[in-house]
């Protein structure tokens, strides 16, 4: 996992890996919205939210949009497998096309620091911890965290913000 840059201002000052272990710099993002989620294989909610995200990302990803899907599996052991498993689990049941990337943790002290920054957002009662697969941040052009959606929120109501 890439480290977290010093005084990080936007999303796009951070470099991540993704499923294959290569260094993606989020600047090559820049001037897309961003729907940037922690998802999982095994839950309960991932064939709402497979579902959904392909819609919007078929639908949107010639407009401007990018869905970057970061596996965990801090929520009920629900993201066991490797990248590769999680990957070809992905691509083949749900056909998704948009980008895969490293499994990491969302919350403690080894959350990753993309989420880390992403947490650091002012959101109410939802506070600073994920709480559950398939929680959602809805960044803009700009690489500023506008939003944040519960994981029960379906994608599809999400996409009015697009």
């Amino acid at each position: 996992m890439a480290t977290q840059p010093t005084n990080p201002k936007s999303v796009y000052d951070f470099v991540v890996k993704d499923a294959k272990g290569n260094d993606v710099d989020l600047a090559a993002y820049n001037g897309k919205v961003l729907l940037i989620v922690n998802v999982a294989s095994k839950c309960g909610m991932t064939n709402s939210n497979y579902t959904e995200l392909n819609q919007l990302y078929e639908k949107y990803k010639d407009k401007g949009l990018e869905i970057l899907a970061f596996p965990c599996n801090q929520f009920g052991e629900e993201e066991t497998g490797t990248n590769d498993q999680i990957t070809e689990f992905v691509c083949t049941r749900f056909k998704s096309e948009f980008p895969i990337f490293d499994k990491i943790e969302v919350n403690g002290e080894n959350a990753a620091p993309l989420y880390k920054f992403l947490k650091t957002g002012k959101w109410g009662i939802i506070g600073d911890d994920i709480q559950w697969n398939f929680a959602k941040f809805l960044v803009d052009k700009n690489g500023q965290a506008v939003d944040r959606y519960y994981p029960t929120t379906s994608p599809l109501s999400l996409e009015a913000r697009i």
